[in-house]
This record gives C-alpha cells, structure tokens and sequence, in this order.
C-alpha cells in the first residue's frame, strides 16, 4: 500500500510518500523558520498563509522524489490535530480534495501517535510494548505502546513543554528562535556545573514533568547577572539542558522498570538533542534496556510519521468522512487491543 502523507500543524508544510508503512520513497519538508524567526515565535496567521503558498508545490514534489504518479497511490494521511487551527485546515483540507479527486480513502491522523509511530521509520524499531518519550515544543508525555495503534498515557508535563521551555530560554538570552538547536550547540561548550539549575522532579516515582521552574530559574539567574559573557551563555545553557535532560531520562527510564518493558523510544523535536540523545543512549544501555530515536529528519515535524500511521489505519479499514474537521488541542484516541 503507498500513502501519501500531509502535515501543517505548525510551521512545517511537508508531505511524504511511504509504502507498506515503513519505507519511505520520499519526503519533503518546506520550513518557515526565516519567517518566524523575527518574531520570537511563530505567529499563526503567518503560518497559515505560508502554507497556502507551499501547499501544492510540496505535495508535487513528494510524489516526484517517490517516482510515482499520483495514480498509484492508495490512501491519504493528513494530520488532523492539535496544532494551531489555520494550519491544519491547509492539509486538511487539501487532503480532503486530494483524496476526493482521485477516488481514494484518506485518515485523519494524531499528530503525537504520528510522532510515536516515527520509530517504525527506522530499519530496526522496538518491539511491543515499549515505552514512549514524547518530547517536543508543544508536548512533553510518556505513554505506553501496545501496537502501531494502541497508546496509553502514563504522565504529561503540567505547564510548559521542554522544547517550550528551551524556546524560552532562549529568548532569555538573546538567541533567537527557534531555541532548541542552539541551546543544544552552547551546552555543548559550556560547563554544566558552574552554574547548577534545579532537577523539576516532582515526585520522582510519578512520570508527571514541569518545566516552568527551570524556565524561572535561569530568569532569576540573568536578573542577579545580567549581560553574561558569552563563556557564561555557554555555562547557563549547560547547567539549563543538564538539569531538563536530567529529568527526561530519569523519567522514560523508571517508566520502562515500572512496566516492565525492555525498549523505549524518544520521538518528537527534542529528540534531535545531542545532550540527550547521550544521556538517554548512555544510561538506558547501563539499565539493560534498548533505546530507538528516530534519524534526526524524522524527529521534528514531517509527513513521513503521518502516513506511517496512516497506513496502519487505512489497512484496519479505518477512514475519515468529508464532514470531519481539525481540532487544537490533545484528542488522543487510544485503541484497545
């Protein structure tokens, strides 16, 4: 079966082509950073409007690189939510005409089951069940996974999300956004004990996260040392990942005991963290336990995860209806099995 995958929950217009689930003969990802990047932040009416514009220049390409005509392909996935509701509507409803046109099913798609089910992309992905690490700038969730299609959510950050937190962090000290990948280079120089942050734990036997205290932590830190050097950029930046990086595997690691599970997987934009992609890789290893993190390509917004689900679902004879519509916020719909 080849699926066409569809993905504008945010600032990413992308579109995919994947066969029997797993392989990818293409995908294509048109960025908006530069478009953002002024602002601090992405700026949904912006965002919108970008995506009309890249919209079918993007399917076009996907279907080329895959070497296809849009005759032989089977079914469409389009992300449906959450994400920010102008964005959506551009794929959804795209995908919509798509499918209609050419006599096709087509599935709306969880964009955080998308990003879980990105392990699958890889040529040696976990076995059932496993444990999941969802991290990203929105989201920040650890579920367990029973099958390509059955997820159960086991603790959820209660404020900000890291990649949230990292963006803001930032903008703290003037890095611009987005956040993520420079925080990450700058840990990378700096020292993560000159300047030690607080471990958000909450309770430590919980898989609950908060953020918005470290975030607070380094704005407490710059108001007492304003103007730091940029040697001292390097130590905040340090101390600031040690102690988020810190938490998530402590977190995914104690999840998999609890459970039982002998791999775990960490998806999502985060996920493309040197620092923790490390830390993760390192302390799983010495617990016994298999570690999957998708290729860095596949870790931030793409339609290859969309149409990976898409096929599960298209193949368990699920579909979308033209009546159906986008929504914001998390709408996760666990399958039990």
């Amino acid at each position: 079966m080849i699926v066409l995958g569809i993905e504008s929950s945010c600032d990413e217009t992308a579109a995919a082509v994947i066969r029997d689930g797993s392989h990818v003969l293409s995908s294509v990802v048109a960025s908006q950073v530069s478009v953002h990047h002024p602002y601090g932040g992405v700026v949904p009416e912006l965002a919108s409007r970008k995506h009309i514009e890249a919209i079918v220049p993007v399917v076009n390409a996907a279907i080329a690189d895959a070497g296809i005509t849009p005759e032989q392909i089977d079914g469409v996935a389009v992300t449906q939510g959450p994400g920010l509701i102008g964005s959506l509507l551009v794929g959804f409803s795209f995908a919509k005409g798509f499918a209609y046109g050419h006599g096709i099913p087509w599935i709306g798609i969880d964009h955080l089951e998308a990003h879980i089910n990105s392990v699958f992309l890889e040529p040696n992905p976990p076995a059932f069940p496993f444990v999941a690490l969802l991290v990203s700038g929105g989201h920040t969730s650890i579920y367990l996974v029973t099958s390509h299609l059955a997820f159960h959510p086991m603790g959820q950050t209660r404020d900000d999300a890291a990649g949230e937190a990292y963006d803001k962090v930032a903008k703290m000290l003037g890095l611009g956004y987005p956040g993520g990948g420079v925080i990450d280079r700058l840990a990378a120089k700096g020292d993560p004990t000159k300047i030690a942050f607080t471990r958000p734990f909450l309770d430590k036997d919980q898989f609950d996260f908060s953020f918005s205290g470290i975030k607070s932590a380094v704005m407490r830190h710059l108001q007492l040392h304003p103007d730091p050097s940029q040697t001292d950029q390097q130590h905040i930046a340090a101390g600031f990942q040690a102690a988020v990086v810190d938490v998530l595997v402590h977190k995914i690691i104690n999840a998999a005991k609890v459970k039982g599970c002998s791999h775990l997987a960490v998806v999502g934009g985060v996920a493309a963290n040197h620092g923790l992609r490390n830390a993760i890789s390192h302390d799983a290893t010495t617990a016994g336990i298999s570690v999957h993190i998708p290729a860095i390509e596949f870790c931030g917004d793409n339609a290859a995860m969309v149409a990976a689900v898409g096929y599960h679902r298209l193949k368990a004879g699920q579909h979308s209806t033209m009546e159906e519509d986008v929504y914001s916020r998390v709408k996760f719909r666990p399958v039990a099995n």
